[in-house]
């Protein structure tokens, strides 16, 4: 069936992840559903396809009859509905589990098979987060639905909307120092979200068949590294200072009293900082992007242009040693 014919429904298209997913879709000539629960505030995902291919449709996961309804006459689902934290109802069980299952059920009511479900890197019903448990019986509630279902798990994930590389290069701009979670040792592997949308988009053109893809860009990374990175590339000198457990994960709990108040999003949890302890790459003995024939971006390439806000006169910013020259 040519990809003209084919109508895929995205949940979460309007997040970090899922904007991509629907760019992705719509450049291999999908027709794109988003179903979201306020359309009228993202209008603008429209434009990245052709007049009347990609429509937006009103659900809210909490209600299954808009489930329903919004994958209804389509040919294959994407899940993209993640939360880094808890807020009210928008909360982890709500959205990773209960949330996962009805899309994937509604998915085999209507006769659908092909759908791809993105997870995380560290997904495991027995995990002592929250986050990373929930992640893992979503998965276990998807595949129970459509067993051919594809899960992807990414490690951390950059891009110009990212919720890391952001974060710390904005707070290099107010903090005389950056905080060194645990010593800094976690590993991580960051990957290009361009990269994880072009994997859905492949999966969904060739159809799934019950595989489960770790995620990670070309190389790994401690944190300290990392935050070493975003210092050197908005040109700042900050002091790495060391947080051991124990005070990052009081530091978890004012955060979650500070995001308890209306509009303010918490620094760090508690929930976070378990998560923190392991370290988020991917298994060696995993199916990855070389399985989809993609070749991962490095975050040296992708990072610095969106990072150059963050410098003291943004684009035409020079280091000191480039002026004394």
């Amino acid at each position: 069936m040519a990809a003209e014919t084919r109508l895929i429904t995205v949940f979460g298209g309007s997040g970090f992840v899922g904007r991509y997913v629907v760019r992705a879709l719509a450049e291999k000539g999908f027709r794109v559903r988003v179903a979201l629960r306020r359309p009228h505030t993202a209008q603008d995902l429209k434009v990245m396809g052709r007049v009347g291919q990609i429509q937006l449709f009103q659900a809210n996961l909490r209600f299954k009859d808009s489930v329903a309804r919004a994958v209804e006459g389509a040919d294959a689902v994407v899940n993209c509905v993640g939360l880094l934290f808890e807020a009210g109802a928008q909360n982890f069980d709500a959205l990773h589990v209960q949330g996962a299952k009805a899309i994937a059920q509604a998915a085999k009511d209507a006769g659908i098979s092909s759908m791809v479900h993105i997870s995380a890197i560290g997904a495991d019903v027995d995990s002592e987060s929250d986050y990373s448990r929930t992640k893992g019986e979503g998965e276990q509630a998807v595949l129970a639905a459509l067993p051919k279902a594809a899960i992807l798990r990414p490690s951390i994930i950059f891009g110009p909307e990212d919720d890391f590389f952001n974060k710390f290069a904005a707070m290099a701009g107010m903090a005389p120092a950056l905080p060194l979670i645990g010593g800094g040792k976690t590993l991580f592997q960051p990957v290009y979200v361009g990269d994880i949308a072009e994997a859905a988009a492949k999966l969904i053109a060739t159809g799934t068949a019950g595989q489960t893809y770790e995620l990670g860009g070309p190389q790994t990374y401690t944190f300290k590294a990392l935050l070493e990175y975003v210092l050197e590339t908005i040109d700042k000198k900050r002091f790495l200072a060391p947080v051991p457990w124990p005070i990052a994960g009081i530091m978890g709990l004012m955060g979650e009293l500070s995001g308890a108040l209306p509009f303010i999003t918490p620094f760090l949890t508690r929930d976070q900082v378990m998560n923190l302890r392991h370290d988020n790459v991917t298994d060696p003995e995993s199916k990855s992007f070389t399985d989809l024939g993609i070749v991962p971006e490095a975050l040296e390439a992708i990072v610095p242009t969106y990072l150059e806000r963050y410098r003291k006169y943004g684009q035409f910013h020079e280091r000191a040693e480039h002026v004394a020259e």
